[in-house]
């Protein structure tokens, strides 16, 4: 590491600290040149997750739409914020460890769909009907047939 006042890479390490969350450790350093101290931070070096959208497009992963999603799913449910926030970890933290480089859309709207009818059925049904594109009533049954099909509804 180079010295930010002399330019020397020799120093070395006075204290090291686990910083944000755990995700970086920040050291304190003195240069064995000059004598002065300075700040470092070391963290993992991540590679962003690409969604693979319908048309074929790619853009990075962006966990804020699914919160975006989620939030009009459950407009007038009881459910907080803070909720919705950690069920966006849970899927972010899902993703990075199954998908490498690249996710498709369907894989993040079906696991949206699994982790909604987990929180709340009405929110589900409200979310499923757009990632759906439900064309009629009879596609909508179909859906609220499964659900009370399912082991705990």
């Amino acid at each position: 590491m180079k010295c930010p006042y002399c330019g020397k890479d020799k120093d070395k390490v006075i204290d090291s600290r686990v910083s944000g969350k755990g995700k970086s450790i920040r050291r304190r350093r003195e240069c064995l040149k000059c004598k002065r101290r300075f700040t470092t931070y070391e963290h993992v070096e991540e590679i962003p997750l690409m969604v693979i959208k319908k048309d074929g497009r790619r853009e990075p992963f962006d966990r804020n739409k699914i919160i975006a999603g989620v939030i009009k799913a459950c407009e007038k449910r009881p459910i907080s914020i803070d909720k919705l926030e950690d069920m966006a970890d849970k899927i972010e933290q899902h993703l990075q460890k199954n998908f490498e480089k690249e996710v498709k859309t369907k894989d993040i709207g079906e696991l949206v769909m699994k982790k909604l009818a987990e929180l709340d059925e009405i929110a589900y049904v409200r979310f499923a009907s757009v990632y759906r594109q439900f064309k009629d009533i009879n596609q909508f049954m179909k859906e609220l047939r499964q659900l009370l099909g399912r082991e705990g509804f």
